[in-house]
């Protein structure tokens, strides 16, 4: 399955579990162990205001957007080496357009 349309309760849930811990959403969320999502969708990797980044995710030049995510999303440690980014990945297609859909919905 491609990148496509995904159930955004299901992606809020998958958020909750699996990123929550790490990340805020909302406007003015601040980081946390991971950057500030809020604004995500255009964004060029490695950017966030007051987030210690690796040099990995700072060269990358990546631009997140639907297929960039879904990519990513899959093996976060294969598509940056280099990342401190300790989350495995989704391997599920699904699962990963079910949190792109919710990221959409709530990080703009």
């Amino acid at each position: 399955m491609p990148v496509g349309a995904g159930d955004s309760k299901k992606g809020a849930n998958l958020f909750k579990t699996r990123c929550a811990q790490c990340h805020t959403l909302e406007a003015g969320g601040g980081n946390k162990i991971g950057p500030a999502l809020h604004g995500l969708f255009g964004r060029k990797s490695g950017t966030v205001e007051g987030y210690a980044y690796t040099d990995a995710n700072k060269q990358k030049g990546v631009v997140w957007e639907d297929q960039t995510l879904f990519d990513y999303l899959e093996n976060p440690k294969k598509y940056i080496p280099g990342t401190k980014m300790a989350f495995g990945g989704l391997k599920k297609d699904k699962d990963r357009n079910d949190l792109i859909t919710f990221l959409k919905e709530s990080t703009a």
